[in-house]
């Protein structure tokens, strides 16, 4: 009688076991570092409309130094492969993934097509920069937990923004811009602005940010120096 109350036991126990192995591991969208530095982030994403690197913005980075991460579309990456080969051998600069063709709402695509615009980027940006991506953005940050969860079984880091800088508004004046940047900044946080010449005043407001920045004790680093 003990010995069947034992492996009833033993039974229960597996079935529990299995049961809590079976429970998904909550999908996680990064939008802070784990230090007190900051990131600079920049979109360069091509959907439709054949875009090219701002050159002001780039630079001005590369002209100062400053540690960033661009996110490439795989459009973008094929149209201005040899600018980015040029600056992905610089330390100071990541280049990520931003999918192949900047669909919204990516998390409404078929496995198989949000899969193909994950990879056919990733063989892209290896095939220039030498380098594969490790961290996805989703483009316009629209994703759910199922898309999250795809990214990270084919090893991604899904990373996004602490809060939008808002540099896509054609309205705002370099001056409000770096204001709501200089105001909106935390330790850790993770900037994002535009580097496709869709960011209209970022070119103009990104060394005004830098310096009141520095100022304010921040310094920047890449999203692989962030802790994440």
């Amino acid at each position: 009688m003990a010995r069947k109350n034992i492996s009833a036991l033993i039974i229960i126990a597996f079935i529990v076991l299995s049961f809590v192995l079976a429970i998904p591991v909550h999908a996680n969208v990064i939008e802070k570092l784990n230090i007190k530095s900051v990131a600079l982030t920049f979109d360069a994403c091509e959907s439709s409309v054949p875009v090219y690197f701002e050159e002001t913005i780039l630079s001005y980075l590369i002209r100062e130094k400053i540690p960033f991460t661009v996110f490439v579309t795989g459009k973008f990456a094929r149209r201005n492969k040899e600018r980015l080969r040029e600056i992905a051998k610089l330390p100071f600069v990541e280049i990520e993934n931003h999918s192949l063709s900047h669909y919204s709402h990516m998390e409404l695509l078929p496995e198989e097509k949000l899969r193909r615009e994950v990879m056919v980027a990733d063989q892209l940006i290896k095939s220039i920069t030498g380098r594969k991506a490790k961290y996805f953005r989703f483009p316009e940050g629209d994703c759910d937990e199922k898309s999250v969860e795809r990214l990270e079984r084919m090893h991604y880091k899904v990373v996004h923004w602490t809060f939008p800088s808002g540099d896509p508004d054609q309205n705002i004046t370099p001056e409000k811009l770096k204001q709501w940047v200089v105001f909106k900044t935390k330790p850790g946080s993770i900037l994002i602005f535009h580097i496709n010449g869709r960011g209209y005043s970022t070119g103009e407001a990104l060394p005004s940010i830098v310096t009141a920045l520095r100022r304010k004790g921040f310094n920047f680093v890449k999203l692989e120096d962030g802790g994440l």
